[in-house]
C-alpha cells in the first residue's frame, strides 16, 4: 500500500476527510472534512493567519466567490486559464495530457511544455488511454477552460464566475482597501477561502481536486522605495531547486541562506526571498519534514502570465514533489488590467515631503478640428495624444504627429494638438503598486502534514499507527479517560474534561473499551496528550498524564492541569522535565 493509499484509509476511518454526497455515487474531486480534519484545517488557518497576518501587520478581508464576467475578462482568466486535455477516441474519457506524460516518462514538468511538443512526447512514448488502453498517439492536445460559469441573478444576462482564486476579490476592491490603509505604502491584505477550478482529472484526493481552500497575501510596494526586512530572515537556509539546476544534468537541490540566495541572483526578488524565508520556518511549525521539502523555481514556460519570477514550495510523498505554495512577484499587471478595463483608479497617492517643480508636456485638442477630421473616432484621437505627450513629449518635435488607436493609425498637425511644455508645481505623484504575492493550498498542506506525521512503532509487542503531528496543530489536544466507569472515575473525569475545555483546550471523553485501545484510538488521530482518571485521582487529586510519541506516562496534579498542558504545548517544558 503506498502511502497516499495508506493515508487516505487512515483519513477516511478516523474523520479527516472523505469524498463527498457518497450516497449520491459522490463527485469527482470534492471532499468533505470530518470532525478531525475540519479541526485540523482550522488549526492550519489559524497558524497561518498569525504569522502572515497578524504577525506581519497586514489587513484581512473575506470576498464573494462568486464574481461577474468582467473581473475575470480583465484578469485574463477567461482568456489563459487552461490546462491541457486530450480525448480519447475510442471511450471517449478526458485526461490532463501533460499529466498522462509525467506519469509515463521520466519529464517531471511537462505542464511548462507547449501542447504540440506534449502531443509529440505522447506519440514517441505510445502512451495510452488509462480507461480503456486504446493508443493515444496522434491524438490532438487542446486547452481546457478551467472557470466554473454560473448566472448572476435570473436569466443569462449577468454571467458570472466561480473565482479560480482568491486573489481577484482582493485586486478588484484595491482602491477602496488603499484607502483603509491610509494609502500608505507597503500594506498586505490577506484572505483565506474558497477557490473552484473545474479540474479535467481530479485525483490523489486532496492534492487535485475541483474545491479548494487557499490562504493567499497580496502585498503591495511601491517598486522604487519599499524593500523587505531581510535581516529578519537573512540566516535561514533555503533548500532551492533553480531553473538553472533543473537543465543542467547533474543540477539538484542546493541549500543556501536567504542572504546568500539574494547575494548571488539565485532570487531575483528581495521581496519573494523575504517570504521564502519567513514560510521556511512555518512550514516546520506546522509539521512539515523539512527533509522532504524544496523551494523549485518557475521554468519561463511555465511561468504564469502575471508573474515576473515565481517559486514553488514543494513536499515529496510517495516519490512525488506537490506544489503547496506559489510565490510570485507579479508586477502591477493585476492593478494595471483592472484599471484599463474599469476605468477606476488603481493607484496610491504619494505625497513628497516638499513641493517640486518640474515640466510637464501637456495637450489641448482642437476638437473643432478633430470632429470633422476624425468623426465618432475624435474623443478616441484626443485621449491618444494624450497618453502620448507623458510618454513621448519628443514626438511632437516635427510638423505632424501620430497615434495608434484600437489598431488604427491617425495623423494630426502639430498646431492643432496644442502642444506645449509647462512649469508644474507638484505635491506628490501616483504610484501604481506592485504585487508580491505567497499563495498557500491549504488542503495539499493538510494532505502534507497528515503524510509526514503517519509514523508506525511498535508498543510492548504490538504494532501501532501514530500521527506525529505538533501539539499546536492536533485536532484534538487531550484525551480524558476514566479508568473505569465505576466508583466516581467517570463523573470525576467528566469534570476534568469540562474544566479543561473552559481553559480552551479541545478535549475528547472517552470511556468505551481497553485503556491500551483508547489510548491507540487518540495516537492514531494525533492527539499528543491522554489523562487517565483512576483511583489515586479519588484520594490524591492526581492524575496520569500521558505523551503520545513515547507513550511515556507520568502522575500530575489535577491542581494546574490546564497549565501544564499548555506549557508542553509551547514548548515551554518538556514531558521528561514533568
Amino acid at each position: 500500500m503506498s502511502e497516499g493509499e495508506r493515508l487516505t484509509e487512515l483519513a477516511k476511518r478516523r474523520g479527516f476527510y472523505f469524498p463527498s454526497a457518497g450516497a449520491y455515487g459522490g463527485a469527482s474531486g470534492f471532499w468533505t472534512y470530518g470532525p478531525q480534519g475540519a479541526a485540523l484545517k482550522s488549526n492550519v488557518e489559524d497558524a497561518w493567519r498569525d504569522r502572515f497576518v497578524v504577525r506581519e501587520g497586514h489587513q484581512e478581508i473575506s470576498a464573494p466567490d462568486v464574481m461577474p464576467e468582467a473581473v475575470f475578462e480583465a484578469s485574463g482568466h477567461l482568456d489563459g486559464f487552461d490546462d491541457m486535455i486530450i480525448e480519447c477516441p475510442g471511450c471517449g474519457a478526458t485526461h490532463r495530457a501533460d499529466h498522462l506524460v509525467e506519469d509515463e516518462t521520466d519529464i517531471e514538468e511537462a505542464e511548462s511544455l507547449p501542447n504540440e511538443e506534449v502531443m509529440e512526447i505522447i506519440s514517441d512514448h505510445g502512451i495510452e488511454c488509462p480507461s480503456c488502453g486504446e493508443s493515444l498517439g496522434g491524438v490532438s492536445v487542446d486547452n481546457f477552460n478551467l472557470m466554473f460559469e454560473t448566472n448572476i441573478g435570473p436569466g443569462s444576462s449577468s454571467p458570472g464566475y466561480l473565482r479560480p482564486e482568491t486573489a481577484q476579490g482582493i485586486f478588484v476592491e484595491f482602491p477602496q482597501l488603499s484607502e483603509y490603509a491610509r494609502n500608505q505604502l507597503p500594506f498586505g491584505v490577506a484572505q483565506i477561502g474558497k477557490a473552484y477550478r473545474n479540474e479535467i482529472s481530479p485525483r490523489k484526493s486532496l492534492v487535485r481536486v475541483r474545491e479548494f481552500t487557499q490562504a493567499e497575501l497580496e502585498h503591495f510596494v511601491d517598486p522604487e522605495e519599499d524593500e523587505p526586512p531581510l535581516e529578519d530572515v537573512e540566516d535561514v537556509t533555503l533548500p532551492l531547486y533553480s531553473g538553472e539546476s533543473q537543465q543542467a544534468d547533474d543540477g539538484g537541490v542546493e541549500g543556501l541562506t536567504v542572504g546568500e540566495a539574494v547575494e548571488e541572483g539565485v532570487i531575483a526578488s528581495d521581496w519573494v526571498a523575504y517570504y521564502l524565508g519567513v514560510a521556511r520556518d512555518w512550514y516546520e511549525r506546522i509539521g512539515v519534514d523539512m527533509d522532504r521539502f524544496r523551494f523549485r523555481q518557475h521554468l519561463p514556460g511555465e511561468l504564469a502570465h502575471y508573474a515576473s519570477d515565481c517559486w514553488d514550495a514543494e513536499t515529496e510523498i510517495d516519490g512525488d514533489w506537490i506544489e503547496v505554495t506559489g510565490f510570485a512577484y507579479r508586477g502591477d499587471y493585476d492593478l494595471r488590467k483592472h484599471a484599463d478595463h474599469s476605468g477606476e483608479d488603481f493607484t496610491v497617492f504619494k505625497q513628497y515631503d516638499e513641493p517640486v517643480t518640474v515640466e510637464r508636456p501637456t495637450v489641448d485638442p482642437d476638437m473643432s478640428y478633430l470632429g470633422p477630421e476624425f468623426g465618432g473616432d475624435a474623443q478616441t484621437v484626443a485621449d491618444a495624444l494624450e497618453a502620448l505627450a507623458e510618454r513621448d513629449p519628443d514626438a511632437f518635435e516635427g510638423e505632424e504627429v501620430t497615434v495608434e488607436a484600437d489598431g488604427q493609425s491617425y495623423t494630426v498637425p502639430v498646431e492643432e494638438t496644442n502642444f506645449s511644455v509647462e512649469e508644474v508645481t507638484e505635491n506628490g505623484e501616483h504610484v501604481r503598486p506592485h504585487v508580491v504575492e505567497p499563495s498557500f493550498g491549504v488542503g495539499r498542506l493538510i494532505y502534507t502534514v497528515l503524510a509526514h506525521a503517519y509514523t508506525e512503532d511498535e508498543v510492548d509487542g504490538e504494532e501501532r499507527t501514530y500521527l506525529d503531528l505538533p501539539p499546536e496543530q492536533a485536532p484534538t489536544t487531550v484525551g480524558v479517560f476514566p479508568l473505569m466507569d465505576k466508583d466516581g472515575m467517570a463523573e470525576y473525569a467528566g469534570d476534568i474534561a469540562d474544566a479543561l475545555r473552559e481553559a480552551g483546550h479541545s478535549v475528547t471523553y472517552d470511556d468505551s473499551g481497553a485503556i491500551g485501545r483508547r489510548y491507540r484510538r487518540q495516537d492514531e488521530v494525533g492527539t499528543p496528550y491522554c489523562v487517565t482518571v483512576d483511583y489515586e485521582s479519588l484520594e490524591e487529586d492526581t492524575v496520569t498524564l500521558r505523551e503520545r510519541d513515547s507513550t511515556e506516562q507520568t502522575r500530575v496534579s489535577i491542581d494546574g492541569l490546564a497549565e501544564t498542558l499548555d506549557r508542553l504545548a509551547d514548548g515551554e517544558t518538556t514531558f521528561d522535565a514533568l
